[in-house]
């Protein structure tokens, strides 16, 4: 097969922590024709990826920078820290920017977060990743802030978190070069927006195939059904069915057989 008879598919990016089987699923369900092929990538390299083309859309967190891709944002997520399980924090339901004033929390290299000034005390150096970061919040050096769902990717038995107020959160956004809205790229856009598959934006799915229909019975000219001819099989028919039946009623409204009702019926009167 060539390059040109090759099938189209479409190649959908996602950063750390966001989670598309959902749509990926409905996308299978209702385009089973074209392959859908996942690219993790880091979330600092989103934006690259889909400026050069290596995906066709992809999930990133915001905000973007340039005005080449466009994106729509989808859900906004809660900021926490992570903790040593034995830390204080762990033991309140949540906790502010302000108390966490006099710990060091670590900034790492490819933070998600907008930051105009972190909270805590920085650390002397940035760990370079988000999974470094962990480790050392493992070892009691200090503390992390990240979006939920990088705390939930990134779990350890022996850390926890909680939700963190006056900070800010991550915003999740399905995005892709405003030059390259493709069929496939209104089709996605239509799973993640919840259109259904009867919608008119975007592609159609491929027609169902219909059900066989069923064979009528043979008609003459006339439309009506042909009935059988006299004689042969029709006599036989009528032989059994007349038979039997008029046996079973002569038996029934005489209550014996014929042979015996000849003569008067009822008890002979008794002479004087």
């Amino acid at each position: 097969m060539t390059g040109s008879e090759a099938l189209p598919s479409f190649r959908l990016a996602y950063v750390p922590g966001v989670t598309p089987a959902k749509w990926v699923r409905i996308w299978q369900e209702r385009l089973p024709h074209i392959p859908l092929e996942l690219v993790a990538v880091p979330a600092a390299e989103a934006p690259g990826v889909l400026r050069r083309r290596d995906a066709d859309a992809g999930f990133l967190r915001l905000p973007v920078d340039g005005t080449d891709l466009s994106a729509i944002p989808l859900y906004t997520e809660t900021t926490v820290v992570v903790v040593p399980k034995d830390h204080i924090v762990a033991a309140v339901e949540e906790v502010s920017a302000d108390e966490l004033a006099d710990e060091v929390v670590f900034h790492p290299l490819d933070d998600t977060l907008d930051w105009e000034h972190p909270p805590g005390r920085p650390a002397i150096e940035r760990p370079a990743t988000t999974a470094d970061a962990i480790e050392l919040v493992a070892a009691g050096v200090g503390l992390l802030l990240v979006p939920q769902s990088l705390a939930r990717l990134h779990h350890r038995r022996d850390l926890t978190y909680r939700p963190v107020t006056g900070v800010p959160q991550s915003r999740v956004a399905l995005s892709w070069p405003e030059d390259a809205t493709t069929d496939m790229v209104e089709d996605f856009i239509g799973i993640v927006r919840g259109r259904t598959v009867n919608s008119t934006r975007g592609r159609a799915a491929a027609p169902a195939a219909q059900p066989k229909q069923r064979k009528r019975p043979e008609t003459t000219g006339t439309g009506a059904r042909r009935k059988p001819a006299a004689g042969g099989s029709a006599g036989k028919s009528t032989g059994k069915s007349t038979g039997k039946s008029a046996g079973k009623a002569s038996g029934k409204s005489t209550g014996k057989p014929a042979g015996r009702s000849g003569g008067k019926s009822g008890k002979p009167r008794r002479r004087s």
